[in-house]
C-alpha cells in the first residue's frame, strides 16, 4: 500500500496513497508533531466510503520517512515536502478537485502552505487544531540557544485527547516518537513569525476546526487566523469540551463529518 517517494531535496518520504474507483475528489492529509500518517486510518476510511481518495505521508524525520528524527533546519521543509505530495495528487487526479487537510503541526503546514503556494488550484484547505500563532506558548516556551539537534521529551501525550484509549495507544504506538529536537521548535517559531506578516495573503477557501479545551495549541490561534485571512469563503467551528485531537475525540464522527460535508459542498 505504501511507497517511498523522493522529496524536493532527495529525502525519501513514506506515502500512503489510497485511491477509490470513480473518485469525486482527492484529499492530502498532513499529520502533526511526533506522530505519523497511520493515525488517520479511521478518518481516511470515512472519506473513501464517500468517494474521496486520500494521500497521506509521513513528515521527514517522522514515521517511516527518512531524515533525522523530528528535526527540521527550516520550516519551509514542511511546506515543500507537502507540495511534492500535492503535486502528485493533482497530477494523478487532473479532472477532480484536490483538497488539503492538516492537524496541529500539519495545520501549521497547510496554513503557511496556503500563503507560499497561492496558485496551486486547490479547491480548499481544512485545519484542525492548527498552530498558527502559538498563543498557548507551546513553541515560545522552548529554551533558546541550544544545539538544534538537542532532543527534548515528547510530553504531549496526556493532552492530546480526552479519550483514555487514545492517550494510552499514543504512548505505545511504535511510529510515534518520544522526543523532538530543539531545531524543530526553532523552525516552527520562525515559521510562525513569517506567517504573522503573511497570513492576510491567505485566500483559499478554508474550514478551521479546533477543540475549545485544547491545552496544546490554544483555540485563540484559530480565532486570530480566522479574523486575519483574506478568504472570501471561510468557516470556523469550535467544539466545546474537546481537547487537541478532535479527529480522535469521543464525537470524532461528528467532527470528521463536518469536514467531509464542507468538502463535498465544494466539489
Amino acid at each position: 500500500m505504501g511507497e517511498m517517494i523522493s522529496s524536493f531535496d532527495g529525502t525519501k518520504l513514506y506515502l500512503n496513497k489510497e485511491t477509490v474507483e470513480n473518485a469525486k475528489a482527492a484529499l492530502v492529509v498532513v499529520h502533526g508533531l511526533c506522530e505519523h500518517q497511520g493515525r488517520y486510518d479511521y478518518l481516511a476510511d470515512i472519506f473513501h466510503k464517500a468517494g474521496i481518495s486520500t494521500y497521506r505521508f509521513d513528515h521527514r524525520g517522522h514515521g517511516r520517512s527518512e531524515g533525522e528524527r523530528t528535526h527540521y533546519e527550516d520550516f519551509n521543509e514542511l511546506l515543500d515536502d507537502t507540495n511534492v505530495v500535492v503535486d502528485i495528487a493533482m497530477s494523478e487526479n487532473p479532472d477532480i478537485p484536490v483538497f488539503l487537510m492538516g492537524h496541529s503541526m500539519g495545520g501549521f503546514t497547510v496554513s503557511l502552505y496556503g500563503v507560499k503556494y497561492p496558485d496551486k488550484g486547490l479547491r480548499g484547505i481544512v485545519t484542525s487544531g492548527a498552530l498558527t500563532h502559538d498563543k498557548g506558548g507551546l513553541i515560545a516556551s522552548m529554551p533558546q540557544g541550544l544545539d538544534p539537534h538537542t532532543k527534548l521529551p515528547n510530553e504531549l501525550g496526556s493532552g492530546v485527547c480526552s479519550v483514555a484509549e487514545v492517550v494510552d495507544w499514543y504512548g505505545k504506538d511504535p511510529y510515534n516518537t518520544q522526543t523532538f529536537t530543539t531545531g524543530l521548535s526553532y523552525a516552527l517559531a520562525k515559521g510562525i513569525q513569517w506567517f504573522s506578516e503573511k497570513e492576510k495573503e491567505f485566500q483559499y477557501p478554508v474550514l478551521m476546526l479546533h477543540g475549545e479545551k485544547d491545552g496544546l495549541v490554544s483555540v485563540k490561534d484559530t480565532y486570530e487566523f480566522f479574523a486575519n485571512v483574506a478568504s472570501k469563503d471561510k468557516q470556523m467551528k469550535i467544539y466545546g469540551g474537546l481537547f487537541h485531537e478532535i479527529f480522535n475525540e469521543y464525537c470524532k464522527d461528528e467532527v470528521i463529518g463536518d469536514a467531509l460535508s464542507w468538502i463535498e459542498k465544494r466539489i
